[in-house]
């Protein structure tokens, strides 16, 4: 019997040990969503990270697999790596057979001068090159590795910090690339199955490589960081708090809400009270 590369190992611990915890619920993203149709064409964005290595690995199994047919660029920002970070990148996507196609920017040095608030300023530049980039490259769609653990985590930081129920969408139109979509596939994957699988296959991926991260891990993260230490001590009394968390996106009740905003406009539950019913239940 011929022995298996690494690639197809890493591919067949995809569809056998971690069938249930990460393969299912990408399909069932991807489906539940409607993260895909017929003849798209799919920038999906690696920063080198494992979940974005491993959202690669899934389409690529998907695209195997799909009666839709679709195609795939595997797209990797360079926003000023040093060599070695970007060298672990490359070397990664040899290990688990990714065509890559690398562009140039200089986020790090431009976000490094601006200050403020570095990380949002790098997302959103991050973003548009990353749009620019694919749409010159012929795709319709930009895909991003936002696994549901960082779902969970922007709800409680727009609860905590912004005084908003607001998540993270599991798709977006772009506002400003007409006819650009982004979407995220990983959306109902958790985390620590991401991590179990790198281990599993004894792979090594880039962390957050950043200038900013370099002069202060804590500053930066720390209140991303602070929502994952919370969810942690809460899931010591409760296991399933971040999928009820991540549920409750999913189920708002909007009779019991006292406002909300809808395409920029406020609604309030006084401008239906007089004429609704009251509801003995909520009392």
């Amino acid at each position: 019997m011929k022995e298996l590369s690494r690639s197809a190992l890493i591919e067949r611990s995809l569809i056998k040990k971690y069938r249930s915890k990460i393969w299912r619920k990408f399909v069932n993203a991807i489906d539940q969503y409607q993260l895909l149709k017929q003849g798209d064409k799919i920038a999906v964005c690696i920063s080198g990270g494992k979940d974005s290595f491993l959202m690669a690995k899934c389409f690529q199994e998907l695209q195997k697999r799909s009666t839709i047919k679709f195609e795939l660029v595997f797209l990797v920002m360079n926003p000023g790596y040093n060599e070695k970070n970007l060298q672990l990148i490359q070397d990664n996507a040899i290990t688990m057979d990714v065509p890559i196609t690398i562009f140039q920017s200089d986020i790090f040095d431009v976000v490094d001068q601006a200050g403020g608030s570095p990380c949002y300023l790098c997302a959103r530049m991050r973003r548009g090159y990353l749009y620019k980039n694919a749409k010159n490259l012929g795709c319709n769609k930009i895909a991003l590795a936002h696994h549901m653990d960082d779902v969970v985590e922007t709800i409680l930081m727009s609860m905590f910090y912004g005084s908003e129920y607001k998540t993270m969408m599991p798709k977006l139109k772009s506002a400003n690339f007409e006819g650009m979509e982004l979407i995220r596939p990983m959306y109902m994957i958790r985390e620590g199955d991401i991590i179990g699988w790198a281990k599993y296959n004894g792979l090594e991926f880039l962390r957050c490589a950043c200038k900013m991260t370099e002069k202060s891990d804590t500053e930066i993260t720390g209140k991303r960081a602070e929502m994952k230490a919370l969810i942690k001590s809460l899931e010591k009394v409760n296991p399933h708090i971040a999928l009820n968390i991540f549920t409750s996106a999913h189920n708002v009740n909007l009779d019991t809400v006292i406002a909300y905003r809808r395409h920029g406009e406020k609604h309030s539950f006084l401008d239906e009270y007089e004429d609704g019913i009251n509801d003995s239940e909520q009392e």
